[in-house]
């Protein structure tokens, strides 16, 4: 890299950082604020308060806008090299326009591998720690899932629930059925079960018929309670609020694999998830390019015109990327496109703008 691609460089993460630090101090204030009442009547202790939830705090929330600042960033000091009349001089001297969009390109490649080893790995062990804290001294997590659940524990097994109550570990009016093939060979019903926490998996089962099937006979057993081991854990039963938040990479992938066998409603969340985690690293690099393309150019009202243009473009990004999200997830657009067809669509744009840049 030559000096004016360090100078570029530097100009580009000093401007990110200053900016995400501000924007993350501001934040922190407002959150302090509207939480300090749950604080108190909680007891939160403040050790807890500044390093379980704060601390772990700031990494979760640069990575949630990282390419938001990471635009205005670009936006901002581009703004200001064009109306110094830098870009024009550095133009002047024989450097072609693809060639000055190299440093953008090392800086916003920088922040996307950041983004994603931030989002995949380091933010899923930092948020056990700050919803634990949230969990504990400002919000409940989990929630008791809507009557009649069905789960599918195991391949040909399915387990069906009318109601489950998280608090008490009881689950009522349950049914356990076992098919070979379309043939149903086996079904446990119950008033109620009950987790067992002495035991891993273990469940017990109160007032039951047992029915045993073949193709020629059928055995059929009552009791009052049998203690048994299921593949079946209390959190198919109950939601916890955004739990994808503390699946790591591979975690994630599992647990999508998990819930596509169970034939869980709610999965295309986690989809979405997924794919999201990979795109919006690749989107911090598109906005760069959008960045530099309608900043470059020297115009009037400056760098007031340049940041009202870039602040409408990402906003225009987040919405599209919301809305594309809930077609996904209480539509048929499958989770893969809800999550890159933003990305496509600036890219486009940015290619675009590239050309008509001034060169």
């Amino acid at each position: 890299m030559k000096i004016i691609d360090w100078y570029i460089f530097k100009k580009f993460l000093g401007t990110f950082v200053y900016a995400i630090s501000l924007l993350i101090l501001i934040v922190i204030i407002f959150d302090i604020s509207e939480n300090i009442e749950d604080f108190l009547k909680n007891r939160a202790p403040v050790k807890e308060i500044i390093i379980d939830y704060y601390l772990y705090f700031i990494p979760y929330f640069i990575n949630l806008f990282i390419f938001l600042f990471t635009f205005i960033s670009v936006i901002f000091f581009t703004s200001k090299m064009a109306g110094n009349t830098e870009i024009i001089a550095i133009l002047s001297s024989g450097v072609s326009f693809n060639r000055m969009l190299r440093p953008y390109l090392f800086a916003s490649v920088l922040l996307g591998v950041t983004s994603f080893y931030l989002g995949n790995f380091l933010i899923p062990r930092t948020n056990e720690i700050r919803r634990e804290f949230k969990n504990k001294y400002i919000e409940n997590l989990s929630k008791d899932k809507e009557r009649n659940i069905h789960v599918q524990i195991e391949k040909g097994v399915f387990v069906y629930v009318e109601n489950y109550n998280n608090k008490l570990s009881t689950g009522y009016k349950f049914t356990m059925e076992k098919y070979d093939g379309q043939q149903l060979t086996y079904k446990l019903a119950a008033e109620r079960i009950e987790l067992d926490t002495t035991r891993k998996n273990g469940w017990m089962i109160f007032n039951y018929v047992e029915r045993k099937i073949d193709s020629l006979d059928e055995t059929l057993v009552k009791g009052k309670r049998i203690d048994t081991v299921l593949n079946l854990q209390p959190t198919d039963l109950y939601k916890i609020k955004e739990d994808y938040e503390v699946m790591n990479f591979w975690e994630l992938r599992r647990h999508i694999d998990k819930e596509l066998l169970k034939g869980s409603k709610g999965v295309t969340t986690y989809q979405v998830e997924k794919h999201k985690r990979v795109a919006s690293p690749v989107a911090i690099i598109i906005l760069t390019f959008i960045g530099v393309a309608v900043s470059s150019r020297k115009v009037r009202g400056g760098i007031g015109m340049h940041l009202g243009v870039g602040i409408g473009l990402t906003f225009s990004y987040i919405i599209f990327m919301q809305f594309s999200t809930v077609f996904a997830t209480f539509g048929n657009l499958p989770p893969f496109l809800a999550a890159w067809i933003p990305n496509m669509v600036f890219a486009v744009l940015g290619i675009y703008l590239i050309t008509k840049a001034p060169k």
